[in-house]
């Protein structure tokens, strides 16, 4: 099973961070993609260069993991989100949920104390549509080790990606 990895990218340590958790999932035999390791794919730095590199990549995942921290969810991880909920929402079998991961302790002392945890609704609202928010690296990966159950059990053709 392939995870599209999404969050902010744009510092070495948002990077490193990054890296640590991809390596993570790795560890447990799923695949993952992360935009910032295909950087050598990208021709021009244009908006349609990395539509066409990240959304090629978010397309032929099968699960959707998005670091959620920071003071408000990054915005290209947040359209990530909306992108991939209605891409599991078309029910074909080879896109099969979402995982967000929150480690940010500002976002833990709000959880159960406003609405969404605080967090934006909407973005909140799509994760939880087409799978679950984790509070721990752990249970993100417990999460995504679930879905690739769904996978398992959905038809051969969308199993190859035929259907993406």
């Amino acid at each position: 099973m392939q995870i599209y990895l999404a969050g902010p990218l744009f510092s070495d340590a948002e990077r490193d961070w990054l890296d640590g958790l991809a390596a993570s999932v790795r560890a447990v035999g799923l695949e993952c993609f992360v935009p910032h390791e295909h950087f050598d794919e990208v021709t021009e730095l244009t908006p349609a260069e990395i539509y066409r590199v990240d959304g090629a990549g978010l397309r032929a995942s099968n699960a959707l993991l998005a670091w959620l921290d920071g003071p408000m969810i990054d915005d290209g991880t947040a359209a990530e989100i909306g992108a991939f909920a209605e891409l599991v929402h078309a029910g074909d079998g080879h896109h099969v949920g979402i995982v967000g991961l929150v480690t940010d302790l500002r976002l833990q002392r709000r959880r159960g104390n406003a609405p969404g945890d605080g967090m934006n609704l909407f973005v909140t609202g799509a994760i939880e549509s087409a799978g679950t928010i984790c509070w721990s690296v752990p249970d993100a990966i417990a999460a995504l080790t679930k879905l690739s159950g769904f996978l398992a059990v959905s038809s051969p053709a969308s199993a190859t990606g035929s259907g993406a």
